[in-house]
């Protein structure tokens, strides 16, 4: 399956008599513009050449056709598409619930797991869940977010303010960089 998926992926390209086009704008080997040539012309100036002739942007008119090694072509693609996806930083949400009525210790406890989440550069949203007449004292729930939040002290920033909705108050904070400061 996931073979299947990274073929998809892989954007597709016409190759020599793939190319159904009866003129193509051709750019060389060296990255010269001849202009537009028949498709015919160009398929025969790359096999002189010993190489392919690919079709590089086929929604322009004429398509883009350039001569070049398309095995060398394909391993920079894919080098290209490394490097971009090593740019990405992935961060995840934590989230740690619990009542209106949990304990110190335990909310300590959770803050300082949820500190180590953050210092991992990960978001940490935090829910305080109401049942029943809970609901009708949302300020406890509040108190304890605002006390969850004081433990972690100068390590985080709020990216979501306190908010109230379904019966579930919750934040969402994360890592303080030092650029944000």
């Amino acid at each position: 399956m996931q073979l299947f998926a990274k073929i998809q992926k892989l954007k597709r390209y016409l190759i020599n008599h793939q190319i159904k086009a009866p003129e193509v704008r051709l750019i060389t080997e060296t990255g010269e513009n001849l202009g537009v040539v028949k498709t015919y012309n160009a398929l025969k100036r790359a096999l002189e050449a010993e190489l392919d002739l690919v079709e590089v942007s086929s929604g322009a008119v004429p398509p883009v056709c350039k001569i070049l090694n398309f095995n060398k072509f394909q391993y920079q693609e894919r080098l290209k598409e490394r490097q971009s996806n090593k740019k990405i930083v992935k961060t995840e949400t934590k989230e740690f619930r619990f009542g209106p009525h949990i304990g110190e210790n335990d909310l300590l406890n959770k803050a300082k797991r949820a500190e180590e989440f953050i210092k991992d550069k990960n978001k940490v949203k935090i829910s305080v869940v109401f049942k029943g007449r809970e609901k009708a004292h949302p300020e406890i729930g509040e108190e304890k977010i605002k006390k969850f939040i004081a433990q972690l002290g100068d390590l985080i920033k709020i990216e979501n303010n306190i908010e109230y909705k379904n019966g579930t108050m919750s934040a969402l904070i994360a890592f303080k960089s030092a650029a944000s400061s």
